[in-house]
């Protein structure tokens, strides 16, 4: 979905770390200012969501919003190798690898006919959408590392993003032990540039001078055991390009290891001793009380309505978080906010579904067992230390339980990656149709006995234009590239693992004018196509409903819809009402579908900045949302959506306020308040059980 984007790149470097300099070239400065950071550091905050004109520079019709859409940041990574082999000090590798991550979702996710100059993915300036390369969306994101080092240093560009005032990037570093001993302290040091401050950091402390970032371990991040990897980040403001080539880690020497174990795979520097003690002072953390599973809260569809197994007529009213898609292989925002009570906030805050979008690739990494590291603040979330990143996420489905939440698992993107979204298709160079597959059939197999999960949205905005190569279509066809026939084979594999969840199908982009002339999608004109937001068109349904036999009661049709902050489309231009959008978009895109009872809705996507030019569209979609009682996910939870905004402020932890009373209006309620959908437990402390909703 959505983030700032600005031009994004991946660059990997392997240097012996013996033959390391200092950091680089330094700017000189009469003045020397110098700054330590903890990782309890208060971040630094703007108000300002405004953004600044660039029609000047990329044309009338440019939309700030539109080009650098990228709603997780990202905009690629870059990853620096760095090791220290103390008996060949003498000699020295180095590797350079560099590619450009590409990143820009809403030029693409819109139609052509606009005419608006776009950034492609790559971030070059092209003079219209037509112009975009069709594999424009591919990650070229490489990792070159040294396999013989004592000490490798691994920096990702996790996000990139825009407040409407300043540009931040996040940054996500592993210093791993390759030795047999155990690492007794590190020091990294980085070049952001001298306009760079840090804005928030965790698991570590920094000091900077002239624009050098030296950083090193809190007393829980200090000694790394062999073959395991210390973790820390930090969100810079404004930084410069960062000098890659000059990043570099120094150990602070190496202690003799016992019982050494290097087959933990978790990489989160392990605390086994069963009991999670508070860094921070405040003893031992204290165990939730933890429900155990239930069956009883499944879901199913009769014409346009969602019920529960009483036949009671249920509204989904929720929120999306997102990390598990980008890298963060966790919740964004951990490394300033705390898990347990972010949770339950969402819960308190009265939303009963968490949308949580997450890769085919990280699944598939799972089931393999494989568990690539979560990045968090290990003195804020202490309780996580010695969690793998799938037993954290089992604790996110515990702790969703235990408030009343119940979950919708979103296939985001096929590959790891904050820009993964972008791809067109919902397989890869790395992660083919079957790996997609096997993926849906392992995690609904996994959880088939928790109704926590309730329901799976099969794929976040499958999308093409026209002339792009591969896009995805909907017919009746069993083409590879037919949506609507892959949607169903997902659909299958995931109800086979578990027949009582719900399916959420989205859209595409494009659909034919003339289905007797172009119903095969050959022609490579977008003249001939309706086009409208990714995921949003659901045209298709009306002559080629999705068919699952026995399980079609499951299908839920999920579009997504947008304001013109994040792209003024052709329906934005003039003065647009609700009985414009309701005619021009929704209803032929997809209101129809359940105006006609052919089946429920869920908008899986909808939200934005509190402003003009997003707030009128904003509130004519709310209320269409209210009068009609359409299911919805609201974007998002997350502070760092760039070009839309969150409920929470930049420490994740303060609330909206004042976009949060725009949300609870279409929150589901009842005599004051928040309903939840399970029968036993109530939606946080300002809710109650669906047992005690009146039929």
């Amino acid at each position: 979905m959505k983030k700032r984007k600005i031009i994004s790149f991946v660059t990997a470097v392997t240097v012996m770390l013996s033959m390391m300099t200092a950091c680089g070239d330094v700017p000189e400065e009469d003045i020397t200012s110098e700054t330590a950071v903890t990782a309890e550091q208060t971040e630094s905050k703007s108000d300002d969501e405004t953004v600044s004109e660039t029609a000047e520079l990329f044309g009338e019709d440019y939309d700030p919003f539109a080009d650098d859409y990228d709603p997780y940041g990202g905009n690629g990574a870059f990853t620096v190798t760095a090791a220290h082999n103390t008996e060949n000090s003498a000699e020295s590798t180095e590797a350079v690898t560099s590619a450009q991550q590409q990143s820009a979702e809403t030029a693409a996710k819109t139609s052509s006919e606009s005419g608006a100059a776009t950034v492609s993915e790559n971030g070059a300036v092209g003079a219209s959408s037509a112009e975009k390369k069709s594999d424009s969306s591919k990650s070229d994101k490489k990792t070159e590392k040294s396999s013989s080092g004592d000490i490798s240093l691994e920096i990702t560009n996790s996000n990139s993003w825009n407040d409407g005032s300043n540009d931040f990037t996040q940054i996500d570093v592993n210093v791993k032990n390759n030795s047999d001993k155990v690492l007794n302290g590190w020091t990294v040091t980085i070049n952001a540039g001298k306009n760079a401050t840090v804005d928030q950091s965790w698991n570590c402390t920094i000091s900077e001078k002239n624009g050098v970032l030296t950083i090193t371990p809190v007393s829980y991040n200090t000694d790394i055991e062999p073959g395991q990897s210390g973790t820390f980040g930090l969100i810079l403001k404004n930084p410069d390009k960062i000098d890659s080539s000059s990043a570099k880690v120094e150990s602070g020497g190496f202690s003799a290891a016992a019982n050494v174990n290097n087959n933990n795979n978790n990489n989160n520097n392990n605390n086994n001793s069963g009991q999670a003690v508070n860094p921070n002072g405040g003893g031992v953390h204290q165990e939730r009380d933890i429900p155990e599973p239930t069956t009883d809260d499944w879901l199913h569809t009769d014409g346009s309505k969602i019920l529960d197994s009483e036949g009671r007529e249920v509204w989904l009213t929720g929120i999306n978080w997102f990390g598990y898609n980008t890298g963060t292989n966790t919740f964004d925002g951990l490394w300033t906010c705390d898990l347990e009570t972010s949770i339950d906030a969402i819960a308190d805050h009265g939303f009963n579904l968490l949308r949580i979008p997450i890769s085919a690739e990280l699944i598939k990494q799972w089931s393999e067992g494989e568990y690539p590291t979560a990045n968090f603040n290990q003195a804020t979330n202490y309780y996580l230390v010695g969690m793998n990143s799938l037993e954290i996420f089992d604790y996110v489905v515990d702790l969703c339980r235990a408030d009343g939440i119940k979950i919708m698992i979103d296939i985001h993107s096929a590959n790891t990656d904050a820009s993964g979204h972008m791809a067109n298709m919902w397989y890869s160079d790395k992660i083919s149709e079957a790996d997609y597959l096997n993926a849906l059939g392992w995690i609904a197999k996994r959880y088939r006995n928790d109704d926590t999960i309730i329901a799976y949205d099969l794929e976040n905005e499958p999308h093409g234009k026209a002339y792009e190569n591969p896009r995805a279509k909907w017919d009746g066809s069993t083409d590879s590239d037919n949506w609507k026939y892959i949607a169903e084979k997902a659909a299958k594999k995931v109800l086979t693992a578990n027949p009582n969840v719900l399916v959420m199908i989205e859209g595409i982009e494009i659909y034919p004018k003339d289905i007797k002339k172009n119903g095969s999608f050959k022609s490579t004109d977008m003249g001939d196509y309706y086009c409208t937001w990714w995921g949003g068109n659901l045209r298709g349904v009306k002559n080629d409903p999705v068919d699952l036999g026995k399980y079609n009661d499951k299908i839920v049709y999920s579009p997504h819809d947008y304001g013109p902050t994040v792209y003024e489309q052709p329906w934005f231009k003039g003065n647009y009402t609700f009985d414009s959008l309701y005619k021009d978009v929704w209803y032929d895109n997809w209101f129809y579908i359940q105006k006609e009872n052919i089946a429920p809705l869920l908008i899986g996507e909808w939200g934005g900045y509190m402003s003009e030019p997003n707030i009128t569209w904003m509130t004519y979609l709310r209320r269409l949302i209210k009068e009609n009682r359409i299911n919805h996910t609201f974007w998002c939870f997350n502070a760092n959506s760039g070009d839309t905004g969150g409920l929470v402020k930049d420490d994740f932890v303060t609330w909206d306020e004042e976009k949060y009373k725009f949300v609870k209006e279409v929150l589901w309620q009842q005599n004051g308040k928040f309903v939840g959908l399970d029968h036993e437990i109530p939606l946080g402390k300002n809710g109650i059980t669906l047992s005690e909703v009146k039929k």
